[in-house]
C-alpha cells in the first residue's frame, strides 16, 4: 500500500471522516519544527517517503478530528521545498516562516488530495479504501467487517472485526490469505491458516 490513512479505531461508511477519507489521504504527521525558517519535520505515513519532494500542495484540519467530524474544510498550503533524512521529511510549506509557527502544526496530520496519491500498482490498495468491506472466506461466509489495518514492516495485517464475537480476526495480508480484493463490490475473500481464526 502506497498513501495510507489508518489508525486506533474504524470510522463506519457513511460517516463525515469516511467520507474525507475517500478524498484525502494521509501521508504523515508533524512531529516538530526544524531550522529558523519555519520548516518542520513530517513522519510519513507513506511506503514512499520520497514522494514529498514531489508534492505541491498539502491539507490538514486545523482542529484534528473534531473539525472533520465537524464537516470543515482542510486548510491547504503550497509546499515550498521538501527533503527526506532518514526515515523523516522535512517541508516547508507558505505562511509558516517562523519555527514558532511551525510548532503551531505539532502533530497535525497532514494529506494530499487522491489527484496528488501516489500511483497504485498491481494488488496494492489504499488503506482508505478497504477499511469498512466486507470480509468474507472461501465458502462466502461473511467473516465480519475491516476495520484497520496494522502495518507491521514484514506485511500488513488486516483486522477484523468479527460478527457476533468481541474478538477480532487477525489476517495477514500475504497472498496465501487474501484471495480476492473486490473495492467496487467492497468484499474481500480470504482463506484462513490452520489457527487463524482460533487466534
Amino acid at each position: 500500500m502506497i498513501d495510507v490513512f489508518y489508525g486506533s479505531r474504524s470510522y463506519p461508511a457513511g460517516s463525515v471522516i469516511k467520507r474525507i477519507m475517500e478524498k484525502f489521504l494521509k501521508v504523515g504527521i508533524v512531529t516538530a519544527p526544524f531550522g529558523v525558517h519555519g520548516e518542520m519535520k513530517v513522519y510519513p505515513t507513506t511506503d514512499d517517503p520520497s514522494r514529498f519532494k514531489k508534492l505541491k500542495k498539502i491539507y490538514w484540519f486545523a482542529g484534528g478530528e473534531a473539525a472533520m467530524n465537524a464537516g470543515a474544510e482542510p486548510e491547504c498550503a503550497d509546499v515550498e521545498s521538501a527533503k527526506v533524512s532518514k526515515d523523516m521529511a522535512i517541508i516547508k510549506i507558505s505562511g509558516v516562516d517562523t519555527p514558532e509557527e511551525a510548532a503551531g502544526l505539532k502533530r497535525r496530520e497532514f494529506y494530499v488530495d487522491r489527484e496528488n496519491a501516489v500511483p497504485l500498482k498491481k494488488d496494492e490498495y489504499y488503506i482508505a479504501d478497504l477499511i469498512g468491506m466486507s470480509v468474507i472466506d472461501e465458502e462466502d461466509n461473511k467473516l465480519g467487517t475491516l476495520k484497520d489495518v496494522l502495518q507491521t514492516g514484514a506485511n500488513d495485517v488486516y483486522i477484523v472485526s468479527r460478527d457476533g464475537d468481541s474478538s477480532d480476526l487477525l489476517i495477514p495480508a500475504i497472498k496465501e490469505c487474501v484471495l480476492n480484493v473486490d473495492v467496487e463490490e467492497g468484499v474481500i475473500k480470504v482463506h484462513l491458516l490452520d489457527g487463524l481464526a482460533d487466534l
